[in-house]
């Protein structure tokens, strides 16, 4: 099922008209017209606006294989035993941190939250992510921005008792409970800019 028959399925299923959707999610019937035609698709703000109107899940959106009428369909062959197996990575990633927004299509997104900022933008995207490509880490180290003056985006992820955090054109990781490693790569992550208090990431 895809994005445009769910968001007409899911409209109907609320005893919503076109123009009332479009009034929920702040834009014209013909924008909610073009999403259920599949001419256009919403933007970020938008599925997530969606998916709390709906109370179903940005991934389950998103996913033709997952279904909003309470089935899911299940793959066959060697993508049903991809589906299956634990992934290999697990993580958390800022959707502004990257300078090529393909690498997404490497990720199962779980949660998708809206983090405030002080500064700009206001608010930063947070993507809840496992993945099963082995040569995530590599991917990443190059979709993410390069560094900016002072600073550089990172994400932090863990394969197992491995804890990755990749950098534009650069990839750290160490044991988890191995104190000199994770000093070590802190160390790094400081020269890049990054201070303490954003490096309390999760083990």
């Amino acid at each position: 099922m895809t994005l445009p028959e769910k968001l007409g399925l899911l409209r109907r299923g609320a005893g919503w008209t076109q123009e009332e959707l479009a009034e929920r999610c702040l834009v014209s019937r013909q924008s909610v017209s073009k999403w259920e035609a599949g001419v256009a698709q919403p933007e970020l703000e938008k599925l997530l606006l969606l998916s709390e109107l709906f109370h179903v899940p940005v991934d389950v959106l998103v996913r033709d294989e997952q279904s909003v009428d309470g089935t899911r369909s299940v793959p066959c062959g060697h993508s049903a035993l991809q589906d299956t197996r634990q992934a290999l990575f697990e993580g958390i990633l800022i959707k502004e941190s990257l300078a090529d927004e393909n690498v997404l299509d490497l990720l199962r997104i779980h949660r998708v939250e809206l983090w405030r900022t002080e500064g700009h933008p206001r608010y930063w995207t947070a993507l809840t992510f496992s993945s099963d490509h082995r040569d995530l880490p590599s991917h990443l180290s190059k979709a993410l921005l390069p560094r900016s003056g002072d600073t550089g985006w990172f994400v932090d992820f863990k394969s197992g008792d491995i804890k990755y955090i990749v950098f534009h054109g650069s990839i750290l990781h160490y044991r988890i409970g191995n104190a000199q490693e994770r000093e070590r790569v802190r160390q790094t992550c400081r020269e890049q800019g990054i201070t303490d208090e954003h490096m309390n990431w999760s083990e």
